[in-house]
């Protein structure tokens, strides 16, 4: 499931500081970067099922990998993983309601967070 017009695509803010706001609203990044990408995760697990809010964007400039870089966000995703096979995103899943409300939220602090380190 894409979460359109958030007002996150666009956002651009340093590496460092997009990880801390990210790491205080439960987003990882851990492993998931390359030189030029990142991804932020947060995991949620209902009942016996395991959902993932995913944030990602790319460096507009410098090197993710000497932590020295601007990144622009994109689109968020939220997606439901399947063992062994991974998460899926596509329309036709069905995420509970509560769930993406919550994700919503995190996205408007995200958006907040973001646009106050950029002022």
């Amino acid at each position: 499931m894409k979460f359109e017009n958030t007002g996150i695509e666009n956002l651009t803010a340093d590496l460092n500081r997009l990880d801390e706001i990210m790491e205080d609203l439960g987003l990882v990044r851990a492993g998931q970067w390359d030189y030029e990408r990142v991804t932020y995760d947060r995991k949620f697990e209902i009942q016996n099922d395991v959902y993932y809010l995913r944030i990602q964007g790319y460096a507009v400039e410098g090197d993710v990998g000497a932590h020295r870089a601007v990144i622009k966000l994109i689109t968020p995703l939220l997606g439901k993983h399947y063992y062994p096979h991974g998460v899926e995103y596509g329309e036709g899943e069905n995420f509970p309601k509560s769930l993406v409300e919550q994700c919503k939220k995190i996205l408007i602090d995200v958006k907040a967070k973001v646009e106050a380190v950029n002022i």
